[in-house]
């Protein structure tokens, strides 16, 4: 449980560019900027260090993975202890050769690394070539009691799932961070992009409904083409949602921007006990979700 009755988060939502060092400069900056505000929980977006090399098949670009820990989440440590703040970074995890996870590190607010959670679900789809660089997580979903709250952490393509929303909550997580990637192919976005971001929000706030708790989803911003052709343009909007469904802040589209927001513990109890949605859950009658499909 967090010390006292209220935390603050902050969201970092930033341009990703091609130098790592710069990248991590500028996250660390924004870090002490959103401590200097009060936040006492901050997210960085997905695989923040680079821009997102997911769009091409290249072996080349392994060479952005490290080990966690490692380098950064040392380097992060310093600014936790430093700051006061609990980090939750997303990271390109060298586990051995031949073997990557998108993966994202847990430091507490003393600088002390809690643990990893590695990105369960990994899309393949055009531009977003995940399974070429990635295996699948095999951490299971989780939760940190940290010193100012109990979160859990699933990654982009995660938050398109109940059940990972779900397995999260029933482990405690009072907040869900969800670091993230995601933006429209140019050519499509006149016709379907209005349904896509609508869609992508649509799924956190029912996430924060049906498990009584907040969600937060960190994005980056930027049209990138590091491989060429149409490349990504990522529509921000980085946003907060409380338990009963509200966003409570929100970031702009194409700026980068601290999205703050205060964090109500009690709020996370009084939905759970007026909509008692987990109370409710037939756990008797749900054999076959296991499964791929029921015949």
């Amino acid at each position: 449980m967090a010390n006292g009755s209220k935390t603050k988060i902050a969201l970092i939502q930033m341009q990703c560019g091609t130098d790592p060092a710069a990248n991590m400069a500028n996250a660390i900056a924004r870090i002490r900027d959103a401590a200097k505000e009060g936040a006492q929980i901050v997210c960085l977006p997905e695989l923040f260090r680079s821009q997102y090399f997911c769009q091409s098949e290249d072996h080349a670009n392994f060479a952005l993975a490290e080990e966690i820990p490692g380098p950064s989440t040392i380097e992060l440590e310093t600014v936790a202890r430093e700051t006061g703040v609990v980090i939750v970074a997303s990271l390109f995890e060298k586990r051995a050769a031949g073997v990557y996870h998108n993966t994202a590190a847990i430091i507490d607010a003393d600088g002390q690394y809690l643990g990893k959670y590695r990105k369960m679900h990994i899309p393949d789809d055009p531009s977003y070539y995940e399974k070429f660089y990635f295996a699948p997580g095999d951490l299971g979903f989780q939760a940190w009691p940290t010193a100012r709250g109990k979160i859990g952490v699933c990654i982009c393509w995660d938050q398109w799932y109940p059940e990972a929303a779900r397995l999260t909550a029933l482990r405690g997580a009072q907040i869900l961070f969800y670091p993230t990637a995601i933006g429209w192919h140019p050519r499509e976005k006149k016709k379907f992009g209005a349904a896509q971001y609508s869609a992508w929000e649509t799924m956190q706030r029912g996430h924060a409904i049906a498990n009584g708790c907040y969600v937060a989803a960190v994005n980056r911003i930027g049209h990138e083409a590091p491989a060429g052709g149409d490349g990504i343009e990522f529509w921000g909007q980085s946003f907060v949602v409380a338990p009963g469904g509200e966003i409570i802040a929100q970031a702009s589209s194409d700026r980068e921007e601290i999205v703050m927001a205060e964090i109500e513990w009690k709020r996370v109890d009084e939905h759970r006990t007026h909509w008692p949605f987990l109370r409710d859950r037939r756990i008797d009658a749900y054999s076959g979700i296991e499964q791929r499909l029921i015949d």
